[in-house]
């Protein structure tokens, strides 16, 4: 799974190195749309995602012909996004002029957004896909699956930006593309896996193509929390990313090129985040805790030793890895000021990053989505009232809100923590209650 996050990672990565060579509006603008674009999304991938640990639970608890009915739950749910995923399309298409960004940004923003949301189906598809795979423990598929998407997606990517090989030059459209194209290839993927025989016989997928009332309740129960607090944390994300950017097109770059860093540690730490979960849910079905702290100490010893690793490269590198991004405009001499400052705030909550994603992996195999829910979202919006204050109404310092921001995620770490370690989770009851339907 971290390898399989990785490959994510670098997909976006590339695309926004390819996109750098043009210039400095066209990585933010990317950075925009692409934002704008998974807040669009991320009520239904919240809720689509925790498919992992149902299935997780059910093949814990030996009911394996429950597991590809949660994947056709998820299908149903889906389809029922579309009219939805539409709306919301059409009207955050019609905010990007009022945001206040650059007048060079918003085309290129609102078109990179719109490209990207025409995806929207195939890409819940894909997560519903990819869940199901990780839940039953086949993470191998799914790593085999996403290195042969950005296989495509690179290659793809370069010649409908840049117009290679008999491709029309296509520039920010074209990183999009890139995207949807690469979907459809991982898709047809898990659909031959998911329909081989074997598989097939053994899970019972002939017999799962039913709207199943136990499942969906359960889906809906524990999903919906999840759902909500992944819509509402990058709500309050989003809403501080345009905020920010609206100091100009500098500082909006220079995000751009520190979170795509950050992406080389969250991304794969998500993936970490997920075998977690995956395996927490698998051990609360069959009911073994023993096995269940066992995961949690090797998730903190991965997790924490990878951060820790990184972000010592990161503050030692910081310069030399902004001027990997480096543009001929005139833009980057002011950029190359700022960055490498905002690298040090990305090293300092990295290893709180790491705490973050293995106990909310803990806490979601083990169903406790409603605390999840409860005290992340509280945390951001906290954080955004303290943004609207900082950027809009003080006009502070851009580093004075990069710092808020840290100071967030510091607090967010530690929340967590003491939850995982008091254990209210773990008792005996509340775990009974979860495997409900």
């Amino acid at each position: 799974m971290v390898v399989s996050q990785g490959a994510f990672a670098v997909m976006v990565f590339t695309d926004r190195w390819f996109l750098a060579q043009i210039d400095a509006v066209h990585v933010a603008s990317a950075m925009g749309g692409g934002v704008a674009a998974f807040f669009s999304m991320s009520l239904f991938i919240g809720l689509i995602s925790y498919a992992n640990a149902l299935v997780a639970q059910y093949h814990g608890a030996g009911q394996m012909q429950r597991c590809p009915r949660v994947v056709t739950q998820g299908v149903i749910i889906a389809v029922c996004a579309l009219p939805l995923l539409a709306l919301i399309g059409i009207g955050m298409g019609q905010a990007f002029p009022h945001l206040g960004h650059d007048p060079l940004q918003v085309p290129l923003e609102r078109a990179y957004y719109y490209t990207l949301m025409a995806g929207s189906f195939f890409q819940l598809i894909k997560i519903c896909l990819a869940s199901y795979f990780v839940g039953i423990g086949r993470t191998q598929v799914v790593m085999a699956v996403n290195i042969a998407g950005i296989c495509l997606n690179i290659p793809l990517t370069w010649t409908l930006i840049f117009g290679r090989m008999g491709m029309p030059e296509l520039g920010i459209v074209g990183a999009a593309l890139g995207t949807i194209v690469a979907q459809f290839l991982v898709i047809g993927l898990y659909l031959t896996i998911y329909f081989h025989r074997q598989h097939r016989l053994r899970f019972a997928v002939m017999d799962s193509f039913v709207l199943d009332k136990g499942v969906m309740r359960r889906y809906l129960r524990l999903g919906t929390p999840s759902a909500l607090e992944s819509f509402m944390n990058t709500a309050t994300f989003n809403i501080f990313l345009l905020m920010f950017q609206g100091y100009g097109v500098v500082q909006g770059a220079s995000m751009a090129i520190v979170f795509n860093w950050d992406m080389l540690s969250f991304v794969p730490m998500m993936g970490l985040s997920i075998g977690v979960m995956t395996l927490i849910g698998r051990f609360v079905g069959a009911e073994d805790m023993e096995r269940a702290n066992q995961v949690i100490s090797s998730g903190f010893i991965l997790a924490l030793s990878y951060s820790g690793l990184l972000a010592l490269l990161f503050l030692i590198f910081r310069v030399e890895l902004v001027e990997v991004f480096a543009t001929d405009d005139a833009y980057f001499d002011e950029i190359r000021t700022l960055a490498p400052m905002m690298m040090i705030g990305l090293c300092t909550y990295m290893m709180a990053d790491a705490v973050i994603l293995i106990a909310s992996g803990v806490l979601r195999g083990a169903g406790d989505t409603r605390w999840i829910m409860f005290t992340s979202t509280s945390l951001h919006w906290l954080m955004l009232v303290a943004q609207y204050f900082v950027i809009v109404r003080w006009k502070m310092d851009p580093l004075v809100s990069w710092w808020v921001f840290v100071a967030m995620l510091l607090t967010i770490s530690t929340a967590y923590a003491v939850r995982l370690y008091r254990g209210r989770w773990r008792h005996p009851e509340r775990l009974a209650r979860v495997m409900q339907e």
